[in-house]
């Protein structure tokens, strides 16, 4: 997923959270990538957010107002619009064409320096952790499916480099045996639901597919024992429903929002 912004409940049985009723189920986790005034935002364990919108001052109001604030940041792809981008166009291995970014090239030890370069940044300015996206770029079907030792050693390095930090890993399930022991949490997407870019088309995934799924993520869950976050794109309140009612059956962490995850999901209809 590139760029995510989500809102996702946490695990009660696992975390020890509330429990909340189907009816008025309450989103534990914050996630944005747009502007918001920091005060706006209250009650949340987790706040994800795009640093390039926030400054030191922000994420301590954000942080006085919630739990852990955790910083985006790409392991697999540099936006145009990154603060980082200048510095790793030129050593970009091609463009992901959806989302107007480039593929890292992770073999490299410039790529490497810029972007830990760019996290001891972030994480100076008071952020709890990390979300790293794009780690399926580096699974079998990936465009960087050649890297997978250069990602599970960066990951691993980031790890022993911040121990007491939350590392949030997006996608790359196969990678996992490799990962389990460096990040504290996966997201998994469209698991419940279906969107798909060619047609811009927001849906349920079938019956069937949906279960086959969640049997596999309850393995995972198992062996590895740690939470996994369903993320889920939605563009009307009955779909919303319908998403919410798969997902709440499972105990699995989520979040359901527009694809552009621009900012606080607003349905309709």
């Amino acid at each position: 997923m590139q760029h995510i912004k989500l809102f996702f409940c946490l695990l009660p049985s696992l975390l020890g959270f509330k429990v909340w009723s189907y009816t008025d189920q309450k989103p534990n986790v914050f996630f944005c990538y747009g502007k918001f005034n920091p005060t706006e935002i209250k009650g949340y364990e987790y706040v994800i957010l795009e640093s390039k919108n926030f400054n030191a001052s922000d994420i301590k109001k954000v942080k006085s107002l919630n739990g852990k604030v955790l910083a985006y940041i790409s392991l697999g792809e540099v936006n145009s619009q990154s603060k980082h981008f200048n510095k790793l166009k030129d050593i970009t291995l091609g463009k992901n064409e959806n989302w107007d970014s480039y593929y890292l090239d992770l073999k490299s030890d410039s790529t490497s320096q810029v972007l830990f370069s760019e996290i001891d940044r972030m994480l100076s300015e008071g952020y709890d952790g990390l979300f790293l996206d794009n780690i399926d770029n580096f699974t079998t079907f990936g465009p960087q499916k050649d890297q997978k030792a250069e990602i599970v050693a960066f990951i691993g390095n980031l790890k022993r480099k911040y121990p007491q930090h939350f590392i949030l890993q997006n996608a790359g399930i196969e990678l996992l045996e490799d990962t389990h022991n460096f990040v504290n949490g996966i997201v998994v997407e469209s698991v419940a639901s279906n969107y798909t870019f060619a047609d811009n088309n927001y849906k349920l995934r079938e019956k069937n597919e949906y279960e086959e799924y969640i049997k596999k993520l309850n393995l995972i869950r198992k062996k590895y024992r740690i939470p996994i976050i369903l993320v889920e794109y939605a563009d009307t309140q009955s779909l919303y429903n319908d998403i919410q009612k798969r997902i709440l059956k499972t105990n699995f962490l989520y979040f359901i929002g527009t694809i552009d995850l621009q900012g606080v999901p607003n349905f309709t209809n």
